[in-house]
């Protein structure tokens, strides 16, 4: 498939870089409370304070001193993950599920010492992962695990959904599933799989890989076309509240959904990218200009999100069957969406 024309770029509604940032997110997001979204631990405490669920925090490590005291604690957990407050893209995670004959193993087997898990958040605090290369501080929390309802749709790391919220409304939603190419990491520009979802009913609408269009999971083989997210409309609400917590306009949240706790935010972004569009196979202009025009606010979490759900969910489902017929590029897959 060619370059798509500007036309056609106009009738499905592609949001571009530019346009986001100028039309929407400076509109909508007072960079006064970006640092609550940009620090992932100010996002935790804030979140825990509103009774919004979120994975444990076990500990924050903040000097190469206290880095010296956590082995013994770390040595009694059976699982963790340790990562940088402010870091983004999934840098600086480490995942370690388990422990074996005195060495910490990782998610793809690897085994890893104490020392390096040392070292490791010796790099954290000193900024190498953090955005800017600002000193920082290592949050050690509890390992999310992994629902039964996914496991054949992920290779070794959990998958999370994204949920893009606008003035408190869900808008577009995204389940990226990790693969053997993306290193057991939910991140679509290192080889992740992006499903898009029927914001109505968080059944998979069509999936992506590297933009190119896939029926399957790379991986596991797993038909992706069968995800249906369970409890959905939870989820939705989980992700509208997060406006009402952080008032900013524009908004990407990150759930993931525990085997024991059920849904939990991960975490928050108040630039999140574009890619949702080519998973989707649909641009979020419409929607966005949709909210836009509502005479009223709706006050409440549940009114926003019976609204969303009742009028995003019928242009999913006309386009279902059709999305699943080919693995050829999709429509919007060679957008610059750097641009527009």
């Amino acid at each position: 498939m060619g370059f798509i024309s500007y036309g056609e770029l106009k009738k499905l509604g592609i949001l571009g870089m530019n346009r986001r940032n100028v039309r929407f997110i400076s509109q909508y997001n007072e960079r006064r409370r970006y640092p609550l979204v940009d620090d992932k631990l100010k996002t935790k405490l804030i979140l825990q304070k509103a009774s919004v669920a979120v994975p444990e925090l076990l500990k924050v490590v903040s000097t190469q001193h206290e880095i010296e005291h956590t082995e013994d604690m770390l040595r009694s957990l059976p699982a963790f993950v340790i990562k940088p407050a402010q870091g983004s893209g999934g840098k600086g995670i480490l995942v370690i599920i388990a422990q074996r004959d005195g060495s910490f193993i990782k998610s793809n087997g690897n085994a890893v010492s104490f020392e390096d898990a040392k070292r490791h958040m010796t790099n954290i605090i000193s900024g190498l992962h953090s955005l800017g290369g600002r000193a920082d501080v290592a949050i050690i929390e509890a390992l999310v695990h992994i629902s039964p309802i996914f496991e054949r749709y992920s290779y070794e790391g959990v998958p999370d959904i994204r949920i893009i919220v606008f003035k408190g409304y869900p808008v577009m939603g995204m389940l990226r599933l990790a693969t053997r190419q993306s290193d057991g990491k939910a991140n679509l520009h290192q080889g992740a799989v992006g499903v898009g979802l029927d914001i109505g009913t968080g059944r998979a609408v069509a999936a992506v890989q590297q933009n190119r269009r896939v029926t399957h999971h790379p991986d596991t083989d797993a038909l992706l076309s069968e995800i249906v997210v369970p409890n959905w409309r939870q989820l939705m609400l989980l992700a509208a509240r997060c406006y009402d917590v952080t008032h900013l306009g524009y908004l990407g949240c990150d759930i993931v959904i525990d085997l024991n706790r059920g849904p939990l935010l991960l975490e928050l972004n108040a630039r999140p990218g574009l890619s949702i569009q080519i998973a989707n196979n649909q641009g979020l202009l419409p929607r966005l200009y949709d909210i836009e025009a509502l005479d009223e606010f709706a006050a409440s979490v549940e009114s926003r999100v019976d609204y969303s759900m009742a009028k995003f969910t019928h242009q999913a489902a006309r386009e279902q069957t059709s999305l699943w017929d080919s693995d050829e590029q999709t429509r919007i897959g060679q957008v610059d969406l750097e641009t527009g």
